[in-house]
This record gives structure tokens, sequence and C-alpha cells, in this order.
């Protein structure tokens, strides 16, 4: 039985002992965790342009226009504002840098993101359910490997 491991190399799993196929259990688990921790950042920014979205197309009209309003600074401190244009707005473009859009360009630019998020998701969760898989092939050979073992104590006792 043999399985996909690290960067593609083959392992023949069966040949390993016990030991040896628990410690590439705990690196399948420690990879399968990060991996895990990676899609739901994704998923989190991916919520974060999705609202973004949802603010330029709510947020930005004519009824709020030089009205006061709490601007967020970060996800738990705003301050005292008003909207100036419902024309323009600031889009955060990453590492601290914003640049100024109109609506539409804004949109364009958040539902670009929304869609190459989605596809990366995609992309990482294949390579999740591959690692999850080579979890199981691994757990499923130390179960054999351990059934035999005592089968083979409980024939000499």
């Amino acid at each position: 039985m043999a399985s996909k491991q690290g960067q593609g190399q083959q392992i023949q799993l069966d040949a390993l002992p016990v030991a040896q196929l628990q410690e590439i259990k705990t690196q399948l688990d420690r990879e399968l965790e990060h991996l895990s921790n990676s899609f739901q950042s994704l998923r989190t920014a991916q919520s974060k342009f999705r609202d973004c979205l949802s603010s330029i197309k709510n947020g930005i009209n004519e009824s709020v226009s030089g009205k006061p309003l709490l601007v967020p600074l970060t996800s738990s401190l705003y301050v005292p504002g008003r909207l100036t244009s419902t024309d323009h707005v600031l889009v955060d473009v990453g590492t601290g840098f914003f640049v100024e859009k109109n609506a539409e360009d804004a949109t364009d630019f958040y539902n670009r993101k929304v869609k190459d998020l989605g596809e990366s998701l995609k992309d990482l969760e294949g390579v999740i359910q591959g690692k999850a898989q080579n979890v199981r092939v691994v757990e499923e050979v130390m179960r054999v490997k351990v059934l035999t073992a005592q089968q083979q104590e409980e024939k000499k006792g």
C-alpha cells in the first residue's frame, strides 16, 4: 500500500514500523490543521469582501450623504464621519494601501476578489481532501499492523 507524502514522493506504508507510521500521521495531522486554518482564513477574507460589496450597494446613497455616521477603523473601533461622495470610495488594496475608485470599479474589484478566493478555496479543498485521505490510509495501515501483531502474540502465548 503506497501513499503520497510531502513533495509527491511515494512511501511504501506497509513496510514501515508502527512508530514511523505514527510520525507520518502526526506530520499529516499538522499539515491538515494548517491547511484547514488557511481555508478558514480565506473564507473569512471572502466574507469581508462580500461585506464590502454590500456596503457599496446599500451604504452609498444620497439618503446618507452629509449625515453623521460611524466609520470602522478596525473591527471594534469606529470614529464619527460623514459620507462626502456617493460616487467614489476608498478601496483597501492590501498592505495598508487604499485607492480611490468609483463605486462601479470598486464593485468590480471586490467581485474579482470574491471570485479569485472562491477558486483558491476550491483548490485548497481538494488538497485538504487529499491530505485527509492520506491520514485515513496511514491510520488503516497502522490498525492492520497492530491487529496483526496482537494476533501473532496470541498465537505465541
